[in-house]
């Protein structure tokens, strides 16, 4: 088959599906790859390293969507990307479709096949391919509002740690999954009060585990709502696989927030689970409401292109293998990942835009 990467246009995206360690494996099995010029260089890979794997260097974006059968990327397609996407096309990215209505109908009114990084789920319900990423937006997430927090930023002039004679930071948690996990265990590490939100007690015993500074708690509504009022950073990290996210803190909750506090939302790409965040860039990452800072950067992982390629790449490289051969949406793990598939939508989660 003949595989394409592009270069991802998405502002500030230094990411590259496939490292040339990964290339070099799909043409030792037989297959084309083609990756588009300069693909590699926000991850520190040169045209010449993916040459040396054996891969075809394409001109530009159009060289190789028309070359190419199976597309692999790393973000959602942009607005000139979907232009070059055709029928007989297989996608292969992080899409988030439930929280893009205008991108789901584009991907309907081309017709092709659609398979969905973060949908792709193993026998235990567990997603392999969000995995590397989330544990990254995780750590992102506490290490930027760190940052965010201290005067210069906007925020209250805040050790997250403490120190003697300072009192710790308040860092409240949604959610326990990677993404919340790895957000919990650098604030603890940190040696911030954490106060983390799940459901499932054994994600609560992991979370609890992790040292005297961290409170585990069921999510009711009131237990949020009095957590978030005197936190310092709330980070959202609520995912229901392949659905928009549910907002678990209102605007009235926000408003209760003090003034230079930090909101960072994981869970922007699907919508966000804090009812006051929308999706920005890293051209402009944050913006103020209610007196507090919110960041809602949607490829937070871009912001460590190298480790994130590969560490993406690692867990994509197989299931690229498969992609090319014949049946391969016979098998669960990937048949969960197809999102849209001949102008129908396939996954469950997703509903039809309003007209």
């Amino acid at each position: 088959m003949h595989i394409g990467i592009p270069r991802e246009i998405k502002i500030h995206e230094g990411r590259v599906a496939l490292i040339p360690d990964a290339v070099a494996e799909l043409v030792a099995a037989g297959h084309t790859v083609s990756v588009e010029t300069a693909a590699g260089m926000g991850s520190g890979y040169r045209d010449e390293d993916y040459e040396a794997a054996g891969a075809r260097i394409a001109p530009d974006a159009a060289a190789l969507y028309d070359a190419a059968r199976l597309i692999v990327k790393v973000k959602e397609p942009q607005a000139e990307e979907l232009a070059l996407l055709r029928a007989h096309h297989l996608l292969f990215s992080y899409l988030h479709l439930a929280a893009a209505p205008a991108l789901l109908q584009a991907l309907l009114d081309i017709g092709l096949t659609a398979v969905a990084f973060e949908t792709v789920s193993d026998a235990r319900g567990r997603l392999p391919l969000l995995a590397p990423m989330s544990d990254i937006a995780g750590r992102v997430a506490v290490m930027t509002g760190s940052n965010l927090l201290y005067r210069h930023a906007g925020g209250k002039g805040l050790l997250l740690g403490g120190l003697p004679g300072a009192p710790r930071g308040h860092v409240v948690v949604l959610g326990a999954g990677v993404a919340g996990g790895n957000a919990t265990r650098l604030a603890a590490a940190l040696g911030a009060e954490v106060t983390v939100f799940e459901r499932r007690r054994e994600r609560q015993e992991a979370m609890r585990a992790l040292g005297a500074n961290v409170t585990a708690l069921h999510p009711y509504p009131r237990a949020i709502a009095e957590a978030v009022a005197r936190a310092d950073l709330l980070v959202g990290a609520v995912l229901i696989t392949g659905q928009r996210a549910p907002h678990l803190v209102d605007e009235a909750m926000v408003e209760t927030m003090a003034p230079g506090s930090v909101i960072i939302d994981i869970s922007v790409d699907q919508g966000g689970c804090i009812a006051t965040t929308r999706p920005t860039s890293w051209a402009e990452p944050t913006f103020v409401h209610a007196g507090v800072l919110h960041y809602g950067v949607t490829n937070m992982p871009g912001a460590v292109p190298r480790s994130a390629s590969q560490a993406l790449s690692a867990a994509l490289t197989p299931y690229v293998h498969r992609l090319t051969q014949e049946n391969w949406d016979a098998a669960p793990d990937l048949a969960a990942g197809i999102n849209v598939k001949g102008g129908k939508i396939v996954f469950p989660g997703l509903s039809a835009p309003a007209a």
